[in-house]
């Protein structure tokens, strides 16, 4: 699967509605989680995402400067489950953060019970449990070389 990485400004109508579609079916809708999906933090991200056979976005994630030293990848999601979209697309924001940005660490606020799968790309957990929107959440951080 081919990922597409474009800053806010360069999405098209089309990408970004189907990116904002997927968020809303997975966060909002699955999680029964109403909350302010569409934030500011979007107009300043990089968009990775994919699509796939039928036209839809598959995976998606931003990735955008925190403090002038730590990028933070947030939104990360995937319509497909068990095709390996989720580590893939992770990765790329990884990348991202690394090669566009210029990051030294990565931050993310990760729902507790998917620690495991940032884990996996070196993500160490540095806080305690948190409520946000009614769903547990974690901090989490990859120091980069």
């Amino acid at each position: 699967m081919e990922f597409i990485r474009k800053h806010f400004k360069k999405l098209d109508n089309e990408e970004l509605y189907e990116i904002l579609k997927t968020r809303q079916e997975i966060f909002i809708i699955e999680q029964n989680c109403p909350y302010d999906d569409i934030d500011d933090l979007d107009k300043d991200a990089v968009h990775i995402f994919c699509y796939n056979d039928k036209g839809r976005v598959a995976a998606c994630l931003r990735v955008f400067m925190r403090d002038p030293d730590t990028a933070q990848i947030g939104r990360v999601v995937t319509l497909e489950h068990g095709r390996g979209l989720g580590g893939a697309i992770l990765h790329e924001g990884v990348i991202t953060a690394r090669d566009h940005f210029h990051a030294s660490r990565i931050y993310l606020e990760a729902q507790e019970y998917a620690v495991g799968y940032y884990a996996k790309e070196g993500f160490k957990v540095i806080s305690d449990v948190f409520d946000l929107d009614g769903i547990p959440h974690v901090e989490m951080e990859l120091v980069l070389d």
